[in-house]
């Protein structure tokens, strides 16, 4: 499977981003992690595959929301309210195989999108 992120970019705190992820094959669930420098990759959100169920990590529930349309085979990640901490590298990735909030559970990733967000 192929992923490929876009929608990154600069933005100011308390500004909006969407964050894109289309895949060659939507039969799998999609997740979202970050990494900012010298840290772990770390959990961000989840979507199942009929995108009836979606999870988040506290530290963004209730600013960001994630979405799919899977007539389009693309994953969304809507961002509000964006903050200095959520500076980071975005991944999308599918075929979970454990946890959805285990980066090591994921099989498959995108190459990834900075996301900078000025004080």
């Amino acid at each position: 499977v192929i992923l490929t992120e876009s929608g990154g970019g600069l933005v100011q705190a308390g500004g909006s981003l969407r964050l894109s992820c289309r895949a060659s094959e939507n039969n799998y669930a999609m997740g979202w992690f970050r990494q900012a420098p010298g840290k772990e990759r770390e959990f961000v959100a989840a979507i199942t595959q009929s995108g009836a169920y979606t999870y988040y990590s506290d530290s963004v529930k209730g600013r960001f929301t994630v979405s799919r349309d899977n007539v389009k085979n693309t994953a969304y990640l809507q961002m509000s309210v964006l903050k200095a901490e959520d500076t980071a590298v975005y991944y999308c990735a599918t075929y979970p195989t454990g946890r959805y909030i285990d980066a090591g559970a994921w099989l498959y990733w995108g190459p990834g999108t900075q996301v900078t967000v000025s004080s």
